[in-house]
């Protein structure tokens, strides 16, 4: 299947209260439903999804650097609420009011702890890391995965600073083909594909690796909301042919039942990838779940 991947038809970055700047990049309509976007692990604002569709369907697509990567300011010793606070006074200072999210990949702690802290008026995530450390995991993943939550679990400075020492855009990018799929890599190697993923992990490196170590100390270890409390809806995206082994170890079944709003998905024959093979299912359904569109 071959993948649309656009330029950003817009760049910016949004002063916070304490003085940080916020990187984002939009496509669709200014005018339209916005729905946020938490790009995957080592990625930057750049690698959006949906190009062939976001028009047709109203969508305003804005994607948003976490702290230390990309265009956005750092934030030492950061936290996932940390991040639902940035969201909620980007979404003031752009009149975005509670944008929908979109949670991909190691963004999907990061999209729900928006949607716990009522920031986003639903969310969707896409082969999304699951809380790995929950103790329903305890048994269930792979024992090189299951030695990193327990280094995060153990001692998070110390796990931050490993993954900060390994970090950078071709040790990434090799990682992410290596583990995937044929369906996934069918996709990541398609050239104008691998152009846009390789340039968005250039860019998020660019301030260094602290900020994709820190993140992934926030999606490794124990989250610091309960799933249990979102109110919001929230639809769970994963392909039967995904092949990570840090994203969840059962598809998304043990987060389904933690989260009361919560509708689950399986699409047989996708990947990992289906943010992109599937962008407008994806969307049509988290724009009916949260505007009745």
């Amino acid at each position: 299947m071959n993948v649309a991947i656009e330029e950003p038809e817009r760049l910016g970055r949004t002063e916070l209260p304490d003085g940080r700047m916020l990187g984002w990049a939009e496509w669709g309509p200014q005018d339209g439903t916005p729905v946020l976007l938490c790009p995957g692990a080592a990625t930057s604002r750049r690698l959006g999804f949906g190009a062939e569709t976001i028009s047709d369907l109203g969508v305003r697509l804005i994607s948003v650097d976490r702290p230390g990567l990309g265009a956005s300011d750092p934030m030492p010793g950061r936290t996932l609420n940390d991040w639902a606070h940035d969201v909620r006074h980007l979404a003031e200072a752009r009149g975005l009011e509670r944008p929908a999210v979109v949670g991909y990949s190691q963004g999907a702690p990061f999209a729900l702890a928006c949607a716990a802290a009522g920031v986003a008026n639903g969310a969707a995530i896409v082969s999304g890391t699951d809380e790995l450390a929950a103790p329903e995991f305890a048994d269930a993943l792979i024992p090189q995965v299951r030695g990193m939550v327990e280094a995060v679990v153990d001692d998070p400075a110390a796990a931050e600073a490993s993954f900060a020492g390994f970090g950078d855009p071709e040790t990434m990018w090799e990682i992410a083909v290596a583990g995937s799929s044929d369906a996934d890599r069918e996709v990541y190697l398609q050239p104008p594909f691998e152009r846009a993923y390789r340039r968005a992990m250039a860019e998020a490196f660019s301030q260094g690796p602290a900020g994709y170590a820190r993140d992934t100390v926030l999606a490794t270890g124990r989250w610091p909301f309960d799933p249990a409390g979102i109110t919001v809806p929230v639809d769970l995206w994963y392909g039967s042919q995904d092949a990570s082994p840090v994203h969840s170890p059962d598809f998304g079944a043990t987060l389904a039942g933690r989260i009361p709003t919560a509708r689950h998905h399986v699409v047989p024959d996708a990947g990992a990838s289906l943010l992109w093979t599937h962008a407008e299912r994806i969307l049509r359904s988290l724009l009916h779940r949260t505007t009745g569109g």
